[in-house]
């Protein structure tokens, strides 16, 4: 399953340079599938829908830092841990049970966003 930050997140930025998969983002910050992934243009996302890796999607939180559940792989066939739980002060970094993934599914989405 994806990680999920919750409000009560101090907005330190701890987590966002230790995210492989750059799926953390700044309140009000708009996120594109490409940022720092090898996506680009039209791709079929793992769902099998479609979308444009280099459009701007809007904010998922405007208060606190968020975490895109697409992008987030739970730091799988990277880290043995979720990177942003374990440098949180807070402990706000927690599974999201409304993006529950298996390992496989989770390799398979890393994949998808660093093919080379």
């Amino acid at each position: 399953m994806a990680i999920i930050i919750t409000d009560e997140c101090i907005n330190c930025d701890a987590c966002v340079s230790e995210c492989p998969n750059n799926a953390i983002y700044e309140p009000d910050q708009e996120w594109s599938y490409s940022d720092e992934t090898s996506l680009s243009g039209m791709v079929t996302l793992p769902n099998g829908g479609e979308v444009d890796a280099d459009a701007e999607n809007d904010p998922v939180s405007d208060e606190f830092y968020f975490i895109v559940p697409d992008k987030c792989t739970e730091c799988k066939g990277f880290h043995d841990e979720p990177q942003c739980a374990s440098v949180c002060p807070v402990d706000c970094c927690v599974p999201d049970e409304d993006h529950v993934e298996s390992e496989e599914t989770l390799l398979e989405k890393k994949a998808w966003l660093h093919t080379e």
